[in-house]
């Protein structure tokens, strides 16, 4: 310990350090590595010297460094084609793990997820009514103290993701407006943090949604992309120019669900009326296949077993006002794809090439012939899986941050 008065400098007089430019290079090198193991799940070591344009002796260094600090595992080289000696592989460690939380009108989702989006569990716990969220912050709380031996044993958590059907601040975690969930000014991150001891982050759902697709889906690749997801709390989406997610001012971009698609279209929970959710809703498909508070791959089997004759008139009536609504995001934001999870997959799954036709008939020739339209890859993990990147993304982006 040192004192005052004793030959030791006082801590205050000590020089502060630094990073230096190298430290600064470093840090950003092993964030491009770990990043691309991430996202690819599987790299080789070839591939990451391609990709990054590093040379071989720089990406043996910090492939080696994130292996000294747990985050990922090599293994043995991969025989291929390739001339010269195989090239060894590279994955995530996914013992290093993120847990996503996921509140809806009739229950609440936690999820289990290693680096590298890899969803290990997942546990519905279904609710009567629309959880507060100090009800979404117990229910999470208790379902993790159920699981506190196999994460202490097996898992370094990095923290908590949370999506939330609803306008939600990222910088505080604060949701401002959910209108399904009857939230106003709820600081729903801030009651998980403190219910379950972990680091917390909160964001829209849909927009969660479309992160996850860009990075492990049918958005891979893809520069320019609109997602609409539809679940028990309504339609939502995210929409991404440039490979980057288009956050708006307060990270509210993308409620793409309160489109006006009909004029004399009924009240909506927005406060306004007409509105994509008010006409395209799992509820209705619900109430059509006689499957009250199904969820939505119960209803999307239903569906796909019942007489064409009785189902296809209301899919058909709730496809043409999505492609209202789509008609005017191709036109908008000119996406190269159009990926659509939830119901809303189930929907186009039922008559793809209706909505296709649908939406190049109504759209701007130009940007309505060239956009692609397609279901999510991820399915029912895609929440779990971009709730779970808002966890993982402060590692990510400094592999040297002190870990549990």
């Amino acid at each position: 310990m040192n004192r005052v008065g004793h030959g030791q400098p006082d801590v205050a007089d000590l020089p502060v350090s630094t990073p230096t430019a190298s430290d600064t290079t470093r840090r950003g090198n092993l964030s491009l590595v770990l990043s691309l193991v991430h996202h690819k799940r599987a790299i080789s070591r070839a591939e990451l010297t391609r990709v990054t344009g590093l040379n071989r002796s720089t990406i043996g260094t910090l492939v080696s460094h994130l292996v000294e600090l747990g985050l990922v595992n090599e293994g043995r080289a991969s025989g291929n084609s390739q001339i010269g000696r195989p090239s060894p592989t590279v994955t995530p460690n996914r013992s290093l793990a993120a847990l996503a939380i996921n509140p809806e009108v009739d229950a609440v989702t936690v999820g289990l997820v290693g680096l590298g989006g890899e969803v290990i569990r997942k546990i519905r716990f279904a609710t009567l009514q629309s959880p507060t969220p100090i009800e979404v912050a117990n229910i999470s709380a208790a379902i993790l103290e159920g699981m506190k031996v196999e994460l202490e044993s097996g898992y370094r958590i990095v923290g908590v993701g949370v999506g939330v059907p609803g306008l939600t601040r990222v910088e505080d975690g604060v949701v401002s407006y959910a209108p399904h969930l009857g939230w106003r000014d709820a600081p729903v991150a801030q009651l998980i943090a403190e219910a379950t001891g972990y680091s917390v982050t909160a964001a829209n759902d849909a927009s969660l949604g479309a992160i996850a697709e860009l990075q492990f889906g049918g958005g891979q690749g893809c520069q320019d992309l609109v997602y609409l997801n539809g679940g028990p709390s309504g339609i939502g989406g995210g929409v991404a120019g440039g490979g980057a997610l288009r956050t708006g001012r307060n990270g509210y971009a993308g409620e793409l669900g309160h489109t006006l698609v009909r004029t004399d279209g009924a009240e909506c929970h927005c406060g306004g009326s007409g509105c994509l959710e008010t006409e395209v809703s799992l509820a209705r498909l619900q109430e059509l296949v006689g499957l009250a508070g199904a969820d939505i791959d119960e209803v999307a089997r239903a569906l796909r077993a019942s007489d064409p004759t009785v189902v296809m008139p209301e899919i058909r009536r709730q496809l043409d006002y999505l492609a209202i609504t789509l008609r005017n995001a191709v036109n908008a934001f000119n996406p190269e794809r159009i990926i659509l999870g939830g119901f809303l997959a189930t929907l186009y799954s039922m008559d793809p090439d209706y909505l296709v036709s649908q939406v190049r008939a109504r759209a701007l020739h130009g940007p309505g012939e060239v956009v692609e339209i397609s279901e999510a890859q991820l399915e029912s993990n895609i929440l779990m899986i971009g709730a779970a990147e808002l966890a993982f993304s402060r590692l990510l982006a400094d592999p040297l941050i002190p870990l549990p």
